[in-house]
């Protein structure tokens, strides 16, 4: 018969978490001496240490609360995520007692009822058994909170108010949470305080049990008198609870050790002894089979939970005959170590993954950084920038956790750079208040001059007063957002006023208005007649000053001698540009293929004319609306409608240029590719 010795190689088991907390080895009657024949305690190197797996990878630790931006933002706010958990025994403890979670339906349930489902778990059942119900509560709490929040929020903004300066109201049910939460904490820190006294109680019980343990060694005692004391001994052995994870192997090795002392001293019967190592084999097979069983168990981080506990018991199981020995540990060893490695293989992915999160996060940090110090100098560029800064944001939540170590820094990294932005916009928005009401101040002095002119029956002087008045409105800056519609059509309406009582003034004037619309019929009898052959730009000019020269026509026939001026006019420009534009893209497809065809630099210059080509289209884009505002702020008087045509005209001149441009534009591009 073997002995202890013989044993496999401590260096050879697989590291299992140190909470294993092994039983005493089976004892059986024996004719002579023997030792025992148990397996090695695993030795301190190469020890998984008795964290969560996930949390000892930084892989669950909690994300720190959400960037609290800027009210008038509201990127990411959120409530700080608390770590409410009491840890691995206490989870142990709950799964013990059966807590299955609150069973009400927290969704039905106001921040009032939350508040106060939380105070009565508290004051009766057990904080071992609270972790989910804690969870659970608080989750549903601050989902209510932050849709509150929220529509407060919107209601602030839609009532007129600033959302620079929106201030969440004061949640008492939120304050009575915290209180609750602090409870809870306390409560907590006790139980494991109690937990911590336990493990210590435990480990004195069992050095005691190892003194009665060699106190048996040549004790004077009757053989069944030996044996009752020694089952009684390793009954008490099991049922004391878990130690002190720093004394788990030195004591397990000492009991160890004295059990086979143990077996040396009694002499056990030879065939009582073989039924038990049969017994003790087919326990061990049967939990080797259970070992290669979890390397199918789609969770990883199961599976190495559920192998713990099979170490555990096979601690539990005693010795097995010597020309089993070997095998069955090795097989038991084998599937464990590939378990293990699965394990570390899985953590290890997830801590690359975290390196590259790190990184990712790193590189968003740099970049809000490179934002919050830019120099803007304009609403349009603050948001811009703004609408930005929430992209980067919305990208940051995507990004899972970095590394346990780092992840707390580059989120507060992230935070300190996006206040600097909102708090650097802030600054600009309150200087920009400042000169806004002076804006404000400057055109309520033109309404006023604008209204002191409504009543005037000077037509001439008083259009062009208002005509300046109208230009020195378009120099000043933008007011603030509250006030910039009334105070503009105040102005408007001042305006009105004047060029409607103008316009009835001039339209009771009928007497040439019969005439006028036989002079521009005739205008137009000829333009037909002449035709598009030979037509200038020059050509079509003189005929539109014509048509200007001639006052009003009847009202009954204005829509409809206008709708023939503008459509022959259209045919005009159509005709012209049709002959000239088709001799521009000529000209400019030999130019771009001998840009294309020039060699060295072809590329460059083909770039550079295509820069030049989208700089005037935007040039362009920008002269039209400037006209397209300028119609809108002439009177209806004879000299009004002959500049109104003449601006048309250059609308209309710029569109075509603009189509004919980016003709060319599309032409390089085609070139290119």
């Amino acid at each position: 018969m073997s002995t202890a010795k013989n044993s496999a190689p401590e260096e050879l088991l697989e590291p299992v978490a140190e909470k294993i907390e092994p039983a005493a080895v089976e004892v059986v009657k024996e004719s002579g001496p023997a030792k025992a024949e148990c397996e090695p305690a695993p030795s301190e190197e190469g020890r998984v240490s008795h964290e969560n797996p996930e949390e000892s990878a930084g892989g669950v630790q909690p994300e720190p609360e959400t960037v609290d931006f800027s009210d008038e933002e509201a990127a990411l706010a959120a409530e700080e995520s608390e770590d409410l958990d009491l840890g691995e025994e206490v989870a142990e403890e709950e799964e013990a007692a059966g807590a299955d979670g609150v069973g009400a339906d927290l969704a039905s349930m106001n921040k009032s009822q939350l508040t106060e489902l939380f105070a009565d778990l508290l004051a009766t059942k057990p904080v071992q058994t609270l972790r989910r119900d804690a969870e659970a509560i608080k989750v549903a709490f601050y989902k209510l909170h932050r849709a509150e929040t929220e529509a407060a929020r919107k209601a602030w903004i839609d009532g007129g108010g600033d959302p620079e300066v929106f201030q969440a109201p004061t949640d008492v049910a939120e304050t009575r949470l915290k209180e609750l939460i602090g409870e809870y904490r306390r409560r907590r820190d006790e139980f494991l305080a109690t937990l911590d006294a336990h493990r210590e109680e435990n480990l004195q019980a069992k050095l005691a049990i190892i003194e009665e343990l060699k106190a048996l060694v040549g004790a004077g005692e009757t053989m069944g008198q030996t044996f009752s004391t020694f089952r009684e001994l390793q009954q008490r052995w099991r049922e004391i609870g878990p130690v002190p994870l720093t004394a788990v192997k030195d004591l397990w090795e000492t009991y160890n050790h004295h059990v086979e002392n143990f077996y040396s001293y009694i002499k056990i019967n030879k065939e009582l002894r073989d039924l038990d190592l049969k017994k003790n084999y087919e326990a061990k097979v049967e939990l080797c089979e259970q070992a290669e069983a979890l390397l199918l168990e789609p969770s990883i981080v199961n599976a190495f939970h559920r192998l713990q506990k099979l170490h555990d018991q096979w601690r539990e199981v005693g010795p097995v005959a010597a020309e089993h020995k070997e095998a069955v540990w090795e097989r038991f060893r084998e599937a464990s170590g590939r378990i293990n490695r699965q394990h570390q293989s899985y953590f290890d992915s997830i801590k690359e993954e975290q390196k590259k999160n790190l990184d990712l996060k790193t590189e968003l940090c740099e970049q809000v950084e490179a934002l919050s110090k830019e120099p803007f100098t304009s609403r349009k560029e603050w948001n811009k920038a703004s609408d930005r800064l929430l992209e980067i944001q919305k990208v940051w939540k995507t990004i899972g956790f970095a590394p346990k170590k780092s992840n707390t820094k580059v989120y507060e990294r992230f935070r300190a750079a996006c206040d600097a932005f909102f708090e650097a916009k802030r600054g600009y928005y309150n200087q920009m208040k400042g000169e806004m009401e002076l804006n404000l101040q400057l055109k309520n002095e033109i309404c006023v001059a604008a209204e002191a002119l409504a009543a005037s029956e000077d037509w001439k002087e008083t259009s062009d007063a208002l005509i300046a008045l109208q230009k020195r409105w378009r120099e000043i800056g933008p007011v603030p957002r509250r006030h910039s519609d009334a105070v503009w059509k105040r102005f408007r309406a001042a305006c009105d006023t004047f060029f409607d009582r103008k316009n009835a003034h001039f339209s009771g004037v009928e007497g040439g208005y019969k005439e006028n619309l036989e002079k521009k019929r005739a205008l137009l009898a000829a333009a037909q007649a002449r035709g598009t052959e030979g037509l200038t730009f020059e050509d079509i000019k003189e005929f539109q000053r014509q048509w200007g020269e001639v006052g009003f026509v009847p009202i009954k026939q204005k829509e409809s001698i206008a709708k023939q001026y503008k459509e022959l006019v259209d045919k005009m420009f159509s005709a012209i540009r049709g002959g000239e534009q088709q001799r521009s893209m000529d000209k400019f497809r030999g130019r771009v293929a001998s840009l294309k065809t020039a060699g060295a630099g072809a590329t460059g210059r083909l770039r550079h004319e295509r820069e030049k080509l989208y700089s005037r289209v935007r040039q362009l884009e920008s002269d039209i609306a400037t006209l397209e505002n300028n119609i809108g702020f002439f009177g209806h008087s004879k000299n009004a409608e002959a500049m109104i045509a003449d601006v048309r005209e250059k609308i209309d001149r710029s569109k075509a240029e603009m189509a004919a441009t980016i003709e060319k534009i599309n032409l390089i591009d085609a070139e290119q590719e």
